[in-house]
């Protein structure tokens, strides 16, 4: 993976076609296949028992019907309409919470022992339902309570019921399953294995390689996590521990978030490893994943986080869960990721002398602040992801100037110089290229980081420092626990600074070329180099 974008992986502070359309503000959503119709009653037929007769054949019509479409028609993969995932997701339901059980047998190249239980409202009218998952091998599967058919289509798991489920309908599907540590051999991500167990990074597409579900931000949902391992093992997961049960020689740990999640964020550290507990602002409960060994060495870094949320609070707001930390995981990844309320970085940015004090502590605070912007807030669709990155960026370089007089203003027009091209290489800010084939992480370009960056310090340029804090304070306030765009972002900035920006951020976020930097009129961008005709 090359040493790029940071929170997906780890560059240096500045880096090195024509703009694709936006995303429409929704989503494109396909429903699920269509339904048998019973008859209607003939007109004049009045004896109770003529239609009760009637309507017994016309619901036998329509089992019939169904059953002959279930037969018929092929499963296939679906999405929800994604302009850079376009089979990530599924139609037709909303998932209000996962229930994750694993169970870990002290070998982290052995498949683990699984099972996944969702709640949802139906949002369609389902005789099927896709979930995204692959990677594993599925053994059995419940609707509701009653077992359920199931095939694959790509990379989705399709669900019959023995009964379609009617629009507005809750439902509880159980998948029971294994989940394969060893990455697929031209995927990377889901499960990282580590020097001494596991740790996840799902990000952006590949939570459907560690459990079912529904592999979207758009639909966040409330996590239980459960994991079994052998005495000597610490299990570590998202939000707040509320289980701790020893049978035998093997201990269950069970953690449940306070706030809805993107399966993207979703975190699980296996590994013989030791948790540190402290206190952060307002009497936050932040806790460390550490392995044991490195414990003395890694505690000096980790002791400055309390610091860091006071320091994100004062200019964005309470920080938005129940409780923050850092995993240190021992594994090679290049990067570091902000999965909800436990942000997972490399020991060996912590441990490698080549890094600067300064450049650590700034990444520490890219990870922390994303707990704001793309884990609180989170993206609507991929399009929207410098909403994520280009805020993380810019708390990274505010700390950065604060802490280190690595001035703000120094960075930004290296990364105007930079910006045009970044447009070519990787499209507009808001409006990313898709993925290379094979390589799903490399909307994670330049463009997304100091690119969107750039947008945010042009608009501060026109609107002032005193709304544009006004702003931010309101978007991760407004947002918070939910889903956003960027046309949600233009509309709130017009909102609060008074005046219609959309033709001023529309340059900014989707033009080919850099527009001119307000207040800077000395600022020149680079051309992209010509490529050869051949």
């Amino acid at each position: 993976m090359p040493l790029t974008p940071r929170s997906h992986t780890r560059p240096a502070p500045v880096r090195s076609a024509p703009a694709a359309p936006p995303d429409s503000d929704a989503l494109r959503r396909r429903t699920g296949s269509p339904q048998g119709t019973a008859s209607s009653q003939s007109a004049g037929s009045s004896p109770r028992k003529g239609f009760r007769r009637r309507k017994a054949v016309a619901l036998l019509a329509s089992a019939v019907s169904v059953c002959l479409l279930a037969a018929s028609a092929p499963a296939e993969p679906l999405g929800v309409g994604d302009r850079l995932f376009p089979y990530l997701g599924n139609p037709g339901y909303d998932v209000a919470s996962y229930d994750l059980s694993f169970t870990y047998a002290g070998d982290n190249s052995k498949p683990l022992a699984a099972v996944t239980t969702i709640d949802a409202w139906t949002t369609t009218e389902l005789d099927r339902i896709n979930l995204d998952f692959a990677h594993g091998d599925v053994q059995a599967v419940e609707v509701d309570g009653r077992p359920a058919a199931f095939s694959s289509a790509g990379e989705d798991l399709v669900v019959t019921p023995d009964r379609s489920l009617p629009r507005g309908s809750w439902m509880r599907i159980t998948v029971r399953h294994t989940s394969d540590p060893v990455s697929a051999d031209d995927r990377d991500g889901g499960w990282v294995r580590t020097t001494d167990g596991l740790a996840m990074a799902n990000q952006a597409d590949v939570a459907h390689l560690v459990f079912p579900c529904n592999d979207h931000p758009s639909d966040k949902a409330m996590f239980t996590i459960r994991v079994t391992a052998p005495d000597g093992w610490t299990a570590v997961a998202n939000g707040l521990p509320t289980d701790v049960d020893r049978a035998g020689r093997t201990t269950t740990w069970t953690y449940r978030t306070q706030h809805p999640m993107a399966t993207e964020l979703a975190q699980v550290s296996i590994g013989r490893s030791t948790v540190l507990r402290r206190s952060g602002p307002h009497g936050l409960p932040v806790r460390d994943v550490v392995p044991t060994q490195d414990r003395a060495v890694l505690e000096p870094w980790l002791k400055k986080t309390p610091a860091q949320i006071a320091w994100m609070e004062d200019r964005v707001g309470p920080y938005p869960f129940e409780t923050y930390g850092i995993l240190m995981a021992a594994a090679d990844t290049g990067f570091e990721l902000e999965t909800q309320t436990l942000s997972l970085f490399e020991k060996d940015l912590f441990t490698e002398p080549a890094y600067p004090k300064w450049y650590v502590e700034s990444i520490m605070v890219h990870e922390l602040s994303h707990q704001w912007f793309g884990d609180s807030v989170s993206p609507r669709t991929w399009s929207d992801l410098w909403l994520n990155e280009g805020h993380a960026t810019w708390y990274e370089a505010l700390y950065a100037e604060a802490k280190a007089g690595r001035t703000l203003d120094a960075r930004m027009k290296a990364a105007y110089g930079a910006s045009d091209r970044w447009r070519a290489a990787g499209g507009p800010p808001a409006a990313p290229k898709p993925p290379k084939p094979g390589q799903k992480i490399s909307i994670f370009r330049p463009n997304v980081y100091d690119g969107a960056a750039l947008v945010l310090y042009a608009l501060r340029q026109e609107i002032g420092p005193k709304a544009f804090e006004t702003l931010e304070r309101a978007w991760v306030q407004q947002h918070r626990d939910g889903t956003a765009t960027t046309a949600d972002f233009v509309r709130l900035a017009s909102a609060v600074s008074g005046r219609d920006l959309g033709g001023f951020l529309h340059d900014w976020l989707y033009a080919e070329k850099t527009p001119a930097m307000p207040g800077h009129p000395d600022w020149k961008a680079v051309a992209p180099a010509a490529v050869p005709v051949k």
